[in-house]
């Protein structure tokens, strides 16, 4: 999160202060820019016919319940197949839970992979690194987001950030791990801009974006030539790469908050009340039509998370005693918001033709038990779960993989992170033979050796 006015000071490593000027606290609205996505070009990194491309993704946190939404068993016990009914789609042989009959009428734009599973804990955190970055943290190492890879390979486009997580980065999840949604060993540079704001708010701003209204772009000049005058009695510091990061991390904060394309891409205000409405007058929906701004601004990546938590509010988590949700729950609070604000998506990007470039992905840390618990609910279930996919080069329409008769495991096609993964950065055009600047140094693979994208999608 970016914070451009304080009281306090920003200290380098090497002991120097600066003090009453502009402050960005984590690095996270650097993007290097056009050199870097041609050297990326040069050196056979990224596909150019792909560099209109960006991705959005909707991480479900909480995790659904993959038998009461995208692969029903209504042949099976009724433990395992729940309350719910199937319904038909406008994608012919695909059918879904009739708690989401908004997908179902744009079923032919979004492709299911029924078949997805992995190896890590039952634990939402570890779940969440794993889903996002295609890797479990292992020895110390924490592995990149993969909108920060993105970032990091393709750079910046316009005067926004590349990577931008909508409303904030998660909570806490129950195994004090970290969530996977930062740079990791990328460093600061790559964590995201998290808005830390709720869109669905009357009051809504950014305030790390935006400067309070009593403090004018003069001021801001002035505290600028300030950090000048102070820059200009240190400059054996000045020579550092630490300097330089740290200069860098300036231009792009205050090219950030004094861009009027960045004061416009994050005002919904600009939005028609029944555009607003389309999408839901909720924190996700949101969020979601603030996603298609910022994309058609120039943005990159977006992830938008469902829910923040699992423990302090209505989410995926359908254990069915309090504090958790009821599937009851499930169906009344969460279902219809999650289908109004994604259908409005899909839509709204297709209507404008943004999707042929804009991949969609809808992830989650796992699946729910198939069999229905003694309080009413489903528990977690790493074993076999459903994700999804639209826009940036996927066929609509198609079911991917099938798990068994109870929805327990996969049976066909079975789908691991990092295919996941692998998928997204096929999309955006990033070559996935290509290395990152590992720890210590060394070459780190983009994807884990042996995973490539879910050709099936394509």
């Amino acid at each position: 999160m970016l914070t451009f006015f304080g009281q306090g000071a920003s200290q380098t490593c090497n002991g120097v202060t600066r003090r009453d000027f502009l402050q960005a606290g984590t690095l996270g609205a650097i993007g290097l820019g056009l050199p870097q996505y041609l050297a990326a070009v040069e050196a056979g990194k990224v596909d150019p016919s792909k560099s209109k491309r960006s991705a959005i993704m909707i991480f479900n946190l909480g995790a659904p319940s993959q038998i009461d939404t995208f692969d029903m068993k209504p042949d099976a016990p009724a433990e395992i197949r729940g309350p719910f009914q199937p319904i038909s789609t406008k994608a012919p042989g695909m059918q879904i839970s009739e708690i989401l009959p908004l997908h179902a009428k744009i079923a032919d734009k979004f492709s299911l992979v029924r078949s997805c599973f992995h190896r890590g804990a039952a634990v939402h955190d570890a779940g969440w690194q794993i889903m996002q970055t295609g890797r479990q943290f292992a020895g110390g190492v924490n592995t990149p987001h993969v909108g920060s890879v993105a970032s990091y390979m393709l750079g910046r486009r316009s005067d926004l950030p590349p990577h931008v997580v909508l409303p904030e980065t998660m909570g806490r999840g129950g195994g004090n791990l970290p969530n996977g949604q930062a740079g990791g060993f990328l460093g600061k540079a790559q964590d995201p801009f998290a808005l830390m704001a709720d869109p669905s708010q009357k009051d809504f701003k950014v305030p790390d974006l935006l400067p309070p209204d009593n403090i004018g772009t003069a001021r801001i000049d002035r505290r600028r030539r300030m950090r000048d005058v102070v820059d200009s009695a240190i400059r054996n510091f000045e020579s550092s790469e630490s300097a330089k990061l740290m200069d860098d991390n300036f231009q792009s904060a205050y090219r950030l908050m004094t861009s009027p394309e960045a004061r416009n891409a994050f005002d919904l205000n600009q939005e028609p009340i029944s555009v607003r409405e389309r999408y839901g007058m909720h924190r996700f929906g949101q969020c979601c039509l603030l996603s298609r701004r910022l994309v058609e601004a120039g943005v990159r990546f977006v992830t938008i998370n469902t829910f923040l938590t699992v423990f302090d509010e209505i989410s995926w988590d359908i254990h069915g005693s309090k504090p958790f949700t009821s599937i009851e729950g499930m169906k009344n609070v969460v279902a219809p918001m999650y289908d109004q604000g994604y259908s409005a998506l899909i839509e709204d990007l297709h209507q404008r033709g943004m999707l042929d470039d804009t991949l969609v992905c809808n992830l989650a840390e796992f699946g729910r038990t198939p069999k229905v618990n003694p309080a009413g609910g489903r528990d977690h279930w790493p074993q076999c779960f459903t994700v999804y996919f639209a826009g940036g080069g996927v066929q609509g329409g198609r079911i991917v993989g099938a798990s068994d008769p109870i929805g327990a495991v996969p049976v066909e096609r079975p789908t691991e992170p990092p295919e996941v993964v692998a998928t997204i950065f096929h999309s955006l055009g990033l070559n996935l033979e290509s290395h990152l600047p590992g720890p210590a140094g060394r070459p780190f693979p983009l994807v884990d050796f042996g995973y490539r994208e879910i050709k099936e999608l394509f």
